[in-house]
């Protein structure tokens, strides 16, 4: 069993996994007790990897580090557990597993935390966070030293351009960016006979017959098993790794290795582009398709007919108290168009925003020594600071200044500044040129 710890000033706690077949055991519990033991039986042993994948994402996530491996019979002591965590030789070319991490020796008695989050290695030193490049393009003098430094260029090397004609730091769309339908917020209309569905957290992607792309034209990565059997005409849909969890799902999506971690995502679809008819025969098509074509990580998203109003806000209540991120409104037998229509209407509690990160503001108390909080600024120039919904992780590896972050909010102060904002993750499908472009025109 892999087993995790996780300490602080208040508490000692261990967590342990491992998977056998389609079972997943897994083990927690205060250090120095049994602990308890939990057995989940999923469908197939691809579910039951993509479930372990998840739940050690999840853990990490939280602060839990991994320090080595258990016999099934019971957790390891204390003591060999910490010897475990500290016999990686800082000097010697490793590699850490996805969701891992160790400690190695920085100048002087200054101690550094290597980690690997989806594929993304990182460093907790001053040299690594304060590059202003994507957090999947940096390296440091510690990563090289425990890695290698041939392998740490490999792993740079084959890190796509977000576009082949521009610097991988622009959110501007490349020549292959398709042409998407995209919403507008829902502002009091009759939503009676409109279709409804959940407004998913996931990551925008346009299946354009061979491959994945971005809103900006991107290519995502995904592997051949995950394409196979796809059919040869546009999807437009997201890729979705759950309720709550967005930022896996950017993560996984902007991987370079094209590897297992895509178990973990499910192809949504709502709609067919090309499909020359009104929304009720585009998704009548769709159904009719995988009907015939059934796909492990593909299906067609769910869509029924509204009733009004009281129908409406009941499917947001209970969309929002399973952790979603809202309802999805479409205007009976409308079009398919580029760009932003108001027959596309989103309908959510709280608001949301993009804005792009200006600047770090150091932690203090038990955040001393990483992030406080993201100076960001919206497209009209708006300038505040997001303080909270960071994991501890992110805390450490934070996003670059220059990237832009989505941040969830109840309200615009009287100033247009977001009220009690929230950090929500990292964009990468967002056209920060024409945002900004739209702000100057709205004066």
């Amino acid at each position: 069993m892999r087993r995790f710890e996780f300490r602080d000033a208040k508490s000692s706690k261990f967590w342990e996994i491992d998977q056998q077949g389609s079972k997943v055991t897994t083990r927690y519990g205060r250090i120095g007790t049994d602990g308890q033991m939990r057995l989940k039986e999923l469908g197939s042993e691809a579910q039951a990897a993509a479930e372990l994948d998840k739940q050690v994402r999840s853990k990490t996530a939280k602060g839990y580090v991994e320090v080595g491996t258990t016999s099934a019979a019971g957790p390891t002591s204390p003591a060999s557990a910490s010897a475990s965590a500290s016999s990686a030789n800082p000097e010697a070319t490793g590699e850490l597993p996805d969701g891992g991490e160790t400690t190695v020796a920085g100048s002087g008695s200054s101690r550094y935390t290597l980690r690997n989050v989806g594929g993304v290695y990182s460093c907790t030193c001053p040299a690594w966070r304060n590059q202003s490049v994507p957090i999947e393009r940096r390296t440091c003098k510690h990563l090289r030293r425990f890695r290698g430094d041939a392998a740490e260029e490999e792993r740079l090397g084959s890190l796509p351009l977000r576009s082949p004609s521009r610097p991988s730091s622009s959110s501007t769309p490349g020549p292959d960016a398709p042409p998407l339908l995209l919403a507008h917020r829902w502002e009091e209309q009759d939503p009676t006979g409109w279709w409804m569905s959940e407004k998913l957290d996931g990551v925008r992607a346009y299946w354009d017959g061979t491959r994945f792309v971005s809103r900006l034209g991107n290519a995502y990565l995904a592997p051949e098993w995950f394409r196979e059997g796809l059919p040869p005409f546009p999807l437009d849909g997201e890729l979705f790794a759950g309720r709550g969890a967005f930022q896996q799902a950017v993560s996984i999506a902007r991987r370079a290795d094209a590897g297992e971690a895509w178990r973990a995502l499910s192809f949504l679809i709502f709609d067919a582009p090309q499909v020359d008819a009104g929304f009720e025969d585009r998704l009548g098509h769709l159904h009719e398709h995988f009907a015939v074509n059934t796909h492990a990580h593909a299906r067609v998203l769910e869509h029924r007919e509204c009733t009004g109003l009281d129908d409406m806000l009941t499917e947001l209540r209970r969309i929002e108290g399973l952790g979603g991120e809202g309802v999805m409104l479409r205007r009976p037998g409308s079009r398919y168009v580029a760009g932003r229509s108001d027959s596309l209407l989103k309908v959510k509690s709280f608001l949301d925003t993009e804005a792009r990160v200006v600047g770090h503001q150091a932690g203090t108390g038990r955040h001393e020594g990483r992030l406080g909080a993201l100076q960001v600024e919206l497209p009209n120039g708006t300038r505040f600071k997001v303080g909270t919904g960071f994991s501890d992780a992110q805390r450490e590896a934070p996003p670059a200044v220059g990237e832009v972050i989505t941040v969830r909010y109840q309200e615009l102060t009287d100033g247009g500044v977001p009220r009690f904002p929230i950090y929500v993750g990292v964009r990468v499908d967002v056209d920060w040129g024409a945002m900004v472009k739209a702000a100057e025109q709205q004066g």
